[in-house]
């Protein structure tokens, strides 16, 4: 039974990360403004939740130690956002609630399934998931060089950006930054990890992200720098540290000259204040067509779209902070942040230093636009991750006072 949830569970992780929006719009409707309800959640959110009670009821499973809190944590997390999902539904704002659920409520189930699992069943799974994410930056690496789609896209831009398995350039350059800190974690071969990275950071460079690019150069140099080497000495971790960092320059200098002349980096050639920056400012002016009540309980989805492209000449909003205040009300979007940002933190305990790196460069490289305010799998990659890789983090819990 174990080996059969286990191969369910990496199947329906594969579904939610490695289906895109545009292949789920090829069967339903899934982000066309017109179709069902049911239409707007992914196969793979559907897949995960459907899971949860195989992986909780169908055999016993064992935690210890802060696994115990972390399970509560997750248990509490789900319910009280199944709660605020109820009350989206109560007040007329369905349409709102799909992002909670596809994007957020799938993240604790998926979060629960994990700690159900083996601890090897655990790893197993996250060097699925990062192997996922090593295949989408190949994908997009092979589509910038060829300036040919593998994957659907339909959006029309005005430079050609890749996608490889994820919904958008941006967020395929999000994973990458995502998966750099975790393959840091894993147990394969140092030159194997070593590859893996370069081909991440050439794919967040493929990407066109350029904050992504940039979050990646800085968590790569961090993970040298901040993950303590046990098996060497203090003086000894820090001559072998700057080698490294020598190294990584030198040949960070030697990738970078030729993704240039591949084309790769076309877009880092200007100024990070551009267009695409000031359109993310910019963004705030819609605070002056919103009345009051608006801001503090929120409005209807497609009055602010309509907002956005009639007032502020703006076909999307490139901003998570603006959709999540205005879309469900500023009181419910801090109460929303907080159930978020205390999972995670939870989630985070006793996590390895690599662990806290990852997180890091995965929130910086999102909250530079708005992948925490779509229908994304990333926030779930990251619960997936931390808890594959955080088995040999648990520590017990502290004794109760007699």
């Amino acid at each position: 039974m174990s080996l059969l949830l286990f191969f369910c569970t990496a199947f329906a992780f594969v579904l939610r990360i490695g289906f895109s929006s545009e292949l789920m719009n090829l069967f339903v409707s899934y982000t066309i403004e017109a179709g069902a309800f049911y239409e707007k959640l992914h196969f793979g959110t559907y897949a995960v939740l459907l899971l949860v009670p195989v992986a909780l009821f169908s055999r016993p499973f064992l935690l210890q130690g802060d696994e115990i809190g972390k399970f509560r944590a997750l248990v509490r997390y789900s319910a009280l956002l199944l709660a605020l999902v109820v009350f989206m539904f109560v007040t007329g704002r369905a349409g709102s609630s799909v992002l909670l659920i596809d994007t957020y409520l799938v993240t604790g189930a998926a979060g629960l399934i994990m700690l159900a699992q083996s601890p090897d069943a655990r790893r197993l799974l996250g060097d699925v998931t990062l192997g996922l994410l090593i295949l989408s930056a190949v994908i997009g690496t092979v589509e910038a060089l060829t300036q040919q789609r593998i994957m659907p896209y339909n959006a029309v831009e005005l430079v050609f950006r890749p996608v490889g398995l994820s919904d958008h350039p941006l967020a395929l350059g999000a994973t990458c930054a995502t998966a750099v800190g975790f393959v840091a974690l894993t147990r394969w071969r140092v030159w194997i990890r070593v590859a893996c990275i370069a081909v991440l950071f050439i794919g967040a460079a493929a990407s066109g992200a350029r904050m992504a690019l940039v979050v990646t150069v800085i968590e790569i140099f961090a993970l040298i720098l901040l993950v303590p080497w046990p098996r060497l000495s203090p003086r000894h971790q820090r001559q072998a540290k700057l080698f490294v960092v020598l190294a990584t320059a030198g040949g960070g200098a030697v990738l970078t000259a030729v993704l240039l002349a591949a084309g790769l980096l076309s877009r880092f050639t200007s100024t990070l204040f551009d267009e695409n920056f000031f359109v993310r400012v910019s963004i705030y002016d819609v605070f002056n067509y919103v009345s009051f009540q608006q801001v503090m309980f929120g409005m209807d989805g497609a009055e602010l779209v309509r907002i956005v492209q009639q007032k502020l000449h703006m076909p999307t909003i490139e901003s998570a902070q603006v959709v999540l205040v205005l879309l469900f009300g500023l009181p419910l979007a801090l109460l929303f942040a907080w159930l978020v940002i205390a999972m995670l933190w939870r989630m985070l305990r006793y996590a390895q230093p690599a662990a806290w790196i990852g997180v890091a460069a995965t929130l910086a490289a999102a909250l530079s636009n708005n992948t925490l305010s779509s229908k994304t799998p990333i926030v779930m990659m990251m619960i997936v991750l931390v808890l594959a890789y955080n088995s040999n983090g648990i520590k017990p819990a502290p004794d109760k006072p007699a």
